[in-house]
């Protein structure tokens, strides 16, 4: 028997919602089954975190000259200033250092104000009585041996300010590996002690951080730097100490059970 043309549709209709309920029917449980297998199959993870450092003598280190001077007139105090500074170029220069470690770090011309009594009447407005110059000089020095003698031939030369030393070491990146190497040799016993205890294995990295700093140098109780600071009296005495070079890794392992 023929059914009409409506009565097709509608069984044609019946028939696919009927297989797609069953097809959903049979994916779902598959889903599932899936996301439980992942679940149970991926592995634990261990993080751990552990610093390595690197003691070094430093074999470089930078200092801030500054040469101030006043005078009544702006351009008087400048010519000063500038008379003085050429003098502590040329001697640095002499001193054998090189063109691409002097470089100005500052320059600056202020007034020099005179405030009245508050009291006086009628009150005084404020006076410019004179003007200060100021020009500092950061040097790199690379002879340590001659750091003091460089200091004192700068104050002699007419440097009244600054003297700021920072002791230091030209290739850092180089003592940095070897901070690296031993903060990651570190956190490896780390976490196969941790692994050990708890009876189970370190599998493969599947992450790595590092931070990295350097400390303030630390004093060293060495002869050679108590013969340094007493090398005589037209020498500043100078301890250079040790540099710190730190840097800390985050490790994480997979854990094989």
């Amino acid at each position: 028997m023929t059914l009409p043309l409506r009565s097709r549709r509608r069984a044609l209709v019946t028939g696919a919602f009927a297989a797609s309920v069953c097809a959903a029917g049979l994916i779902a449980p598959l889903a599932s089954a899936r996301a439980d297998d992942a679940t149970a199959t991926k592995p634990g993870v261990i993080t751990v975190s552990a610093e390595g450092m690197t003691a070094i003598a430093p074999d470089m280190a930078v200092i801030s000259l500054t040469v101030l001077r006043e005078a009544e007139t702006a351009r008087e105090a400048l010519d000063a200033n500038n008379a003085a500074m050429n003098e502590v170029l040329s001697a640095m220069k002499e001193e054998g250092i090189a063109e691409r470690d002097l470089q100005t770090g500052g320059f600056s011309i202020q007034p020099r104000w005179v405030y009245p009594d508050s009291n006086t009447t009628p009150r005084e407005a404020p006076s410019i009585v004179g003007y200060q110059v100021q020009n500092t000089l950061t040097v790199r020095v690379r002879s340590l041996d001659r750091l003091g003698a460089i200091l004192d031939t700068s104050v002699s030369l007419g440097v009244n300010q600054g003297g700021n030393i920072v002791f230091t070491n030209d290739d850092q990146e180089s003592i940095r590996d070897q901070a690296r190497v031993d903060a990651i040799s570190r956190a490896r016993a780390k976490a196969e002690q941790m692994t050990e205890a708890l009876g189970v294995g370190l599998g493969r990295i599947t992450e790595i951080s590092e931070n990295q700093r350097s400390g303030q140098p630390v004093p060293m109780m060495r002869a050679e730097m108590a013969a340094m600071s007493a090398k005589g009296a037209d020498s500043v005495p100078v301890a250079s100490g040790e540099s710190e070079y730190r840097v800390t890794v985050s490790v994480t392992w997979e854990i094989d059970q």
